[in-house]
């Protein structure tokens, strides 16, 4: 407590000198919050005093109407609004009002839910950020399922959210805990629940056909009613803080091999929460007897689709392409992917078989398929090549009758004649086919030497072989070639023109 003296002094040095308050604290040798304390009371308005109108108060009750209707809406936006309606001043002053008069937000009050062993599952995919794989980015997903009672969950890391991945999660998870809920809770996920109008739900039939084959009930939370399954909401982000943050990994595989290693040895020694005696996988095992059995045979999960080829031999699938057989091109075929394999299927009969790519932009080959296309290619070459032969020189079909009869092999006779044909040109090659033929000496090799002799005798340059890769794709291609004397005319002079002795007019 202070005197009536100090307090006067204060009082005065702030309102009359207009000390600063740490100035007054130091000068007088008290503590700042006394002198704050004294000048909050001084500043109380006297009886009699006149409190100066603001440019607010006409819109103060425009205000307080729309935040008891819209109660969230932001400061700014209020601002927004009566500026619309004349408002003069700053946003500060309406911030200020509005913390005076916003309606306090009623904490809405939770029934805690308590499940018999066995009875209930909740499911749900959380997001952990991208990932890179190969060339591209994915983002990385993990599918969570918790078992109400017990707390005991299992969760495997994917690349996708996609309906496989969240089939594939549970059938995983129902061979991990070794038996099924009777219950799945689940939010209104679009694998799930296709349409919903209030309590009535379309179901996916995918899921349908996955609840009747482990015997267990879908059920989704109320719209807007996440809250319903907390205990995989806290599984997900216990697992996000104490499993995930910074954790090194070399690949999906590995990063799910250490997270079966610490539900085990983390997540499942933790203590259950309301029962302080008992471990997360001792409840487990007291619950794992009132779990559903499972059936003979785990569900498929494998993504079926009908699909066709384009003119090349390659099906595109997940941003990927996979070869097929040539003879199947544009042909309806059914594409089988598992999490790490493709197959591809021509009615019962699998025809390839591929390991699956999540980065995108590949092309995954398989060399029987390349090899079968190429063989079947070059000889529709050898027989294209004959019939160009044919076309290009009207010798050629004699000198081939002569190379048959000789018993000499077609093949490589045309491809070398062929070569000297893009070499030389047809008419040159017509001449020398002429000659052989007149000599008698029916091979490639003669008509090569006959059309050497001829351009040593116009002392010609010898002719440059273009070197072509090994890939079939490129040596096979065929490029028809074009005339080139357009270019010519390019370098050629301008013709005269008439008016000057020289052509050109003065």
């Amino acid at each position: 407590m202070i005197g009536p003296e100090l307090h006067a002094r204060i009082r005065r040095l702030f309102f009359a000198e207009h000390w600063r308050v740490t100035t007054i604290a130091t000068q007088l040798g008290v503590h700042h919050d006394t002198v704050r304390r004294v000048i909050d009371s001084a500043r109380c308005i006297r009886p009699g005093r006149q409190v100066r109108p603001s440019t607010l108060d006409p819109y103060k009750a425009f205000i307080t109407a729309t935040l008891e209707q819209y109660p969230r809406l932001r400061a700014t936006r209020l601002w927004a609004m009566v500026r619309e309606r004349g408002y003069p001043g700053s946003a500060i002053q309406v911030q200020r009002y509005v913390r005076t008069v916003r309606p306090a937000a009623r904490a809405e009050a939770y029934l805690r839910l308590d499940t018999l062993p066995g009875e209930q599952g909740q499911v749900d995919w959380g997001h952990f950020g991208p990932i890179r794989v190969g060339s591209t980015t994915r983002r990385l997903s993990c599918f969570a399922l918790v078992l109400s009672w017990s707390r005991a969950g299992y969760a495997r890391f994917a690349l996708d959210q996609t309906l496989e991945s969240f089939l594939r999660g549970h059938v995983e998870a129902f061979a991990a805990l070794q038996g099924v809920p009777r219950t799945l809770l689940y939010d209104n996920l679009k694998s799930v629940v296709l349409e919903r109008v209030g309590e009535h739900i379309r179901f996916h039939p995918r899921v349908l056909e996955l609840a009747g084959h482990y015997h267990f009930a879908p059920q989704p939370c109320a719209v807007a009613r996440g809250h319903e399954k907390g205990r995989v909401e806290r599984f997900l982000g216990f697992l996000r803080h104490s499993f995930f943050a910074a954790r090194p990994f070399r690949s999906v595989e590995d990063l799910n091999a250490q997270l079966t290693r610490w539900i085990a040895e983390v997540a499942h020694t933790r203590l259950v929460p309301g029962r302080r005696d008992q471990t997360v996988g001792e409840a487990l095992t007291e619950e794992q007897p009132r779990l559903l059995p499972l059936p003979a045979h785990p569900f498929s999960c494998q993504l079926l689709r009908a699909v066709s080829s384009g003119k090349t031999p390659y099906l595109r699938f997940d941003g990927n392409d996979y070869s097929i057989p040539h003879p199947l091109v544009r042909r309806p075929l059914t594409l089988v992917a598992s999490e790490h394999e493709v197959r591809v299927l021509d009615g019962p009969t699998e025809v390839a078989r591929h390991a699956r790519s999540y980065d995108r932009g590949q092309r995954l080959e398989d060399e029987a398929h390349l090899a079968a296309l190429a063989r079947a290619k070059r000889r529709a070459h050898d027989l294209r090549g004959r019939d160009r032969l044919r076309q290009s020189c009207p010798h050629a079909d004699a000198f081939l009758e002569a190379l048959a009869l000789r018993g000499e092999p077609l093949a490589s006779h045309t491809t070398r004649v062929l070569r000297l044909l893009d070499q030389v040109g047809a008419a040159s090659l017509e001449s020398a086919l002429t000659e052989a033929l007149a000599r008698g000496a029916i091979s490639a090799a003669s008509v090569a030497h006959i059309l050497d002799q001829r351009r040593r005798a116009h002392r010609l340059p010898p002719p440059v072989d273009l070197v072509l890769p090994a890939d079939p794709r490129v040596r096979d291609l065929r490029i028809t070639p074009h005339a080139l004397k357009a270019y010519d005319t390019l370098l050629a002079p301008p013709p005269p023109q008439e008016g000057t002795p020289d052509g050109s007019t003065a």
